[in-house]
């Protein structure tokens, strides 16, 4: 049995400004969900880190399961390695935080396999470095985001039922956050405990005009509820009370559209393992 690497939802996502270094000022708010990849680590005493897996247009040096774990081994000072298989099942570039929940269990495991025992608070200062969706990864909690991610606070989310839908390509972050047409004035949410419904993704304009298939899939899913897209794109979602009703839609996806059903969880399944 692989480790979990779970997917993340933006159950709102709020642009407020762009920093001196160039990343945006950003208020979201993120769940957890009961589907995503798994990993399995096998211990090496040469010092190697290896992985088992190719993925098509992700070399080695661009892997973050790769730069997670030999950023570990250098910061900590380990002399073990590890090979690491990956079964993926996360689209890349859908918004659900695929490869930055990789490198957090990355990152949460071999913390344990190695005995570096550190804090969750020093992994995720060290996983800030491989992306700003890493520290929540390995916080493990459903948490209001500030900064550009990395400033977290708990907050109970309603566990829902969501389905989540692929409309057939994924889209660059960099490409949406970069966009003039991007608005990045927006006024902080106030919460405490919330679901995050009828606040909204600045970044939907930015990635409907960029890529008219999100445009058609928030069209065809508003007909059921009020669709969302999570993070940056490309994956839209709605969220139910009752798994039966998120099947429901998802039975009767058109063809060219991928997805799942999954519920909302509050902690990443490593957090009290």
């Amino acid at each position: 049995m692989g480790a979990p690497a779970p997917a993340k939802l933006n159950l709102f996502l709020k642009v407020m400004g762009r920093r001196p270094d160039g990343y945006h000022e950003l208020q979201t708010l993120f769940t957890f969900l009961d589907y995503g990849d798994t990993l399995d680590f096998v211990l090496r005493e040469d010092g190697s880190i290896e992985r088992e897996t190719e993925w098509e247009g992700v070399p080695a040096t661009q892997d973050l399961i790769l730069r997670a774990a030999t950023l570990l081994q250098a910061a900590a000072r380990v002399s073990q390695g590890v090979s690491v298989r990956l079964v993926k099942r996360l689209p890349m570039g859908g918004g659900l935080g695929g490869g930055s929940s990789d490198a957090a269990t990355t990152l949460l495991v071999l913390n344990r396999l190695w005995g570096i025992n550190w804090t969750f608070q020093r992994l995720a200062e060290l996983g800030l470095r491989l992306g700003a969706d890493v520290p929540v990864f390995v916080q493990g909690m459903s948490a209001l985001a500030r900064g550009v991610g990395e400033i977290l606070q708990p907050v109970a989310v309603p566990e829902r039922w969501y389905v989540v839908v692929f409309p057939g390509v994924g889209l660059s972050t960099a490409a949406v956050f970069s966009a003039p047409d991007l608005t990045r004035n927006a006024i902080p949410v106030r919460i405490q405990d919330f679901s995050g419904k009828g606040v909204g993704n600045d970044l939907v304009p930015v990635a409907c005009r960029l890529e008219p298939k999100i445009h058609r899939l928030m069209a065809w899913l508003g007909q059921y509820g009020e669709a969302r897209m999570s993070g940056s794109g490309s994956c839209c979602f709605l969220d139910f009370e009752r798994e039966f009703q998120a099947r429901q839609v998802y039975d009767v996806l058109p063809d060219d559209y991928s997805g799942f059903v999954a519920r909302g969880q509050l902690h990443h399944p490593l957090r009290n393992r």
